[in-house]
């Protein structure tokens, strides 16, 4: 198999809705963004057989077989999201990384809740190292609701050079993003509708949202975390990845699920037709 250039470790999730179950899940998003600007995507994960490892056309998918998949139930109520997982895949290790894989130019890793164990991140060695806080600070409750976590055990943000979380899974625990600016060198906030913060060099700038027709918020961090690791690869520019992110998530909001993840071309008109967002 053909090695990826971008690389996202992660459940890949059934994303239950009134009208069926579709694809969803950081690695679903992420992997979708990063080829639709010109990557060779890869996912590692664990699926059940409902779940095929071509359900994504032109992403190799990798990792051992699960007895199920993960699905996430998404229910929006006055602009808040409430999930419940009916049901979690078998966690991933490093036995579910391919060895030609290990050292891709970038490598997101993403899980979706509590399945990367721990020091995956000694599994690879990528040019480019980036973690999605996400995975590691939701818990499941009796009735297989998400819920909120403050992480305690061994970092496993210890060796990325990009760390990435949204205010809905931080809550109020500003206490830990203290903790991450301080070990990682590069560490996103992104605020849904509020746009993103970005913390580097000792300081935080903050960019706005993109102007957007609103239809589904699904994965839009995840969207935003890929193309700002493409673009940072590129360029080594914070300030340049953030407003192409920001540009990226706003685009994919405009559709259902991953239908409207967009090309290059079509997030630079964006980013031209609004040149007053930027990070500040």
């Amino acid at each position: 198999m053909t090695a990826p250039d971008f690389v996202v470790i992660g459940h890949v999730v059934r994303d239950v809705t009134p009208q069926g179950w579709r694809l969803g899940g950081t690695a679903t998003f992420a992997a979708v963004q990063a080829q639709r600007l010109g990557m060779r995507a890869g996912i590692v994960t664990r699926t059940g057989p409902d779940v095929p490892h071509d359900a994504l056309p032109g992403i190799t998918m990798a990792g051992r077989p699960s007895a199920v998949s993960t699905s996430f139930q998404n229910d929006y109520e006055g602009g808040k999201r409430r999930q419940r997982v009916p049901q979690q895949a078998e966690f991933m290790g490093a036995a579910d990384v391919p060895e030609s894989w290990r050292k891709a130019p970038i490598c997101l890793i993403g899980p979706v809740c509590g399945e990367a164990l721990p020091n995956l991140d000694e599994a690879v060695a990528p040019q480019l190292l980036a973690v999605s806080a996400q995975g590691w600070l939701r818990t499941l409750d009796r009735e297989r609701r998400v819920r909120r976590r403050v992480w305690t055990k061994a970092p496993f943000w210890s060796r990325a050079r990009v760390l990435f979380v949204s205010r809905e899974d931080l809550g109020r625990r500003d206490d830990q993003v203290v903790q991450w600016t301080r070990d990682v060198p590069v560490v996103v906030l992104t605020r849904d509708r509020g746009g993103a913060r970005v913390h580097e060099g000792g300081r935080w700038r903050a960019i706005e949202a993109f102007p957007a027709q609103e239809v589904d918020p699904t994965g839009a961090g995840d969207v935003f975390a890929a193309a700002f690791l493409v673009r940072y690869h590129e360029t080594k520019d914070s300030a340049v990845a953030t407003r192409f992110a920001a540009a990226a998530a706003a685009c994919s909001v405009e559709g259902v699920g991953i239908e409207r993840v967009a090309t290059r071309q079509v997030i630079e008109r964006r980013m031209t037709a609004h040149p007053e967002t930027e990070l500040r």
